[in-house]
């Protein structure tokens, strides 16, 4: 089923959706979702859009039965710390990718994808300001960097700036599978990939079935930069997996795997025999963040991510023998 001209504007949120269907459901059920809920807004009414939003609904519903188990679908808290983590993780890849001067499809996808997944936290209620920054500078960055190699140009590494009303818009009609891998500046093998064993990612799944599109052209905006982002701090060197198809070529040379050293930050002697505090009454919302740093840390552990982890856990410790953050 095509997808109508009044969706266009979810068609890579789909796409990212079919992308990842085998090889992490939840960001497929999640994007799904936001597909449905921004569709709704759009049009509703329309005889196509309502069949297409109908087909989507039942596909959510088939999906959330056969993953009544997985916490991230039955507990919006989870859900929302998976979809956050792993779209701050593809953000961190392109990112180092970027500031080290590795200029290639897979960096530029993920900094695209981390926008898209940015954009699917919205189900989960407003997003914060500094997810609102990160959105609009990946999305920016991907579509200044993918111009630049188009183009013949080197893109300048780094943050960069742009105007405030300025957001990256779409990548056209085949969306980053028209990217030519030969303008890639750097190619040192793809990222570290999170997919299930077995997975093949040479190529970019089809349509799954009853919920295809023909998308149409896109733009995407160019221009001199104007407005410092180096507010934006992403500590250099952290590993982040970017979960994208794989479709450069394979490097020339073997390149041996360096293990990376793993920064630990110091734990606060103080929360090792924390006990909470006398007369410390603790409200409903104070548990529902002391929850969400559980998970948040249960997440960051999923991806080997131990400092994050620590951070998480040591908040929730604190707030709750303290009641304060």
């Amino acid at each position: 089923m095509a997808l109508p001209a009044q969706f266009r504007s979810i068609q890579h949120h789909l796409r990212t959706a079919q992308e990842h269907e085998k090889r992490d459901p939840v960001v497929t059920y999640y994007c799904r979702l936001y597909a449905m809920q921004t569709g709704m807004k759009l049009d509703s009414k329309t005889p196509e859009c309502r069949k297409f939003l109908v087909k989507l609904m039942d596909q959510l519903e088939s999906m959330k039965k056969e993953m009544s188990d997985n916490e991230s679908i039955s507990q919006e808290v989870v859900g929302n710390a998976h979809i956050e983590n792993y779209a701050l993780k593809l953000f961190l890849y392109a990112d180092n990718e970027d500031r080290a001067g590795r200029f290639h499809k897979n960096m530029i996808k993920s900094f695209y994808t981390a926008s898209l997944l940015l954009d699917v936290l919205s189900v989960f209620g407003e997003l914060s300001e500094e997810n609102i920054q990160h959105r609009k500078y990946a999305r920016w960055k991907a579509t200044y960097i993918h111009n630049c190699l188009k183009n013949g140009e080197t893109p300048q590494p780094g943050p960069l700036g742009m105007d405030e009303d300025e957001e990256a818009g779409e990548f056209g009609a085949e969306g980053f599978s028209g990217l030519d891998p030969s303008h890639g500046g750097s190619f040192r093998g793809g990222p570290p990939s999170l997919s299930s064993e077995g997975q093949d990612h040479s190529s970019v799944p089809g349509p799954a079935p009853g919920i295809g599109f023909t998308p149409g052209p896109g733009s995407a905006p160019s221009g001199p930069p104007t407005t410092n982002y180096n507010n934006i701090h992403i500590p250099p060197g952290a590993h982040a997996p970017a979960n994208t198809p794989a479709e450069l070529p394979p490097p020339t040379e073997a390149v041996k795997p360096v293990p990376m050293p793993r920064s630990v930050p110091n734990v606060d002697p103080t929360l090792l025999s924390a006990q909470q505090q006398g007369g410390v009454q603790l409200s409903p919302e104070d548990f529902t963040k002391a929850q969400k740093y559980c998970k948040y840390a249960g997440s960051a552990l999923q991806y080997e991510d131990v400092s994050t982890a620590i951070q998480n856990l040591q908040k929730a410790l604190k707030l709750l023998t303290t009641g304060k953050e």
